[in-house]
């Protein structure tokens, strides 16, 4: 039995990166503390000169080598140019950060977290940063639905690292983020109408694996499940929203920006 269990570890150990890339709001440094905040202010000074309000951002949080064909960016959420209150009761100009992360100690439910720039990039594997910016109408859309906290009521909390984004079962950062930019496109929170129009419009990423290892990181890991797919498994992806956006002409930029401050269209 002891060597099944070790068989079975090991398994997990070598399941598709893409299925172990969930992300959590506490995160480990993998940089020196002042080499990130550099980094976050850099990539703040450039979406503010792009004239960017709301922006999608991407970040890397494990390394290049180990992502699947395909897989860029391990974690994405929505940036919005806003009031920020220090500690000290001053308020400042800047990017908060609106994500969904999985809740600790139960990765399969998730809760929606508002930080920065500099907690954003904290945990990256690699200082680099994926950026969509949408067209001005989009933007305002965006400002206006989480201002309202519109954006809450399109959250679920049942995680999934691998969601299928055609349906409403499973959800996770990329999926959460999609739905956003959804209903600033249809001007609706009404989730089936907005899972209607994904299907119509969104090509989502193909995930490469076996089955066998999905089914065993299902069997063992609590955020790694395929129910809400039926035959090949494909979720929402950084790349497949920016294709997506660009596609019907609602994204006037999508770039890598990388930590030497070079920018390369994606």
């Amino acid at each position: 039995m002891k060597h099944l269990v070790l068989l079975a570890s090991l398994l997990v150990a070598s399941l598709p990166p893409v299925a172990l890339a969930g992300s959590t709001a506490s995160q480990t440094a993998v940089h020196e503390p002042q080499t990130i905040i550099q980094f976050a202010k850099d990539v703040e000074n450039y979406a503010a000169n792009q004239g960017a309000r709301a922006f999608i951002i991407a970040r890397v949080g494990r390394p290049q080598k180990d992502l699947p064909k395909g897989i860029q960016y391990t974690h994405t959420a929505i940036a919005i140019y806003s009031d920020i209150t220090l500690e000290d009761g001053e308020t400042i100009q800047g990017y908060a950060i609106h994500n969904l992360y999985q809740k600790e100690g139960q990765l399969d439910k998730s809760q929606l977290v508002t930080d920065y720039p500099v907690d954003f990039f904290w945990g990256a594997h690699e200082l680099k940063a994926g950026i969509v910016i949408p067209t001005a109408e989009i933007q305002q859309r965006l400002i206006d639905l989480i201002s309202s906290g519109q954006d809450k009521t399109l959250h679920n909390e049942n995680y999934s690292v691998l969601a299928n984004p055609m349906n409403r079962q499973f959800q996770n950062c990329t999926e959460y983020t999609l739905d956003l930019l959804n209903a600033a496109i249809y001007q609706t929170t009404d989730i089936a109408r907005i899972k209607t129009n994904t299907q119509a419009y969104f090509k989502p990423q193909r995930i490469h694996t076996s089955g066998f290892k999905l089914m065993l990181g299902s069997m063992l890991q609590d955020d790694i499940t395929t129910k809400d797919h039926k035959g090949k498994v494909a979720t929402a992806t950084f790349t497949t929203i920016g294709q997506y956006l660009k596609q019907y002409g609602l994204a006037s930029t999508m770039v890598s920006f990388k930590q030497d401050g070079s920018v390369q269209e994606i």
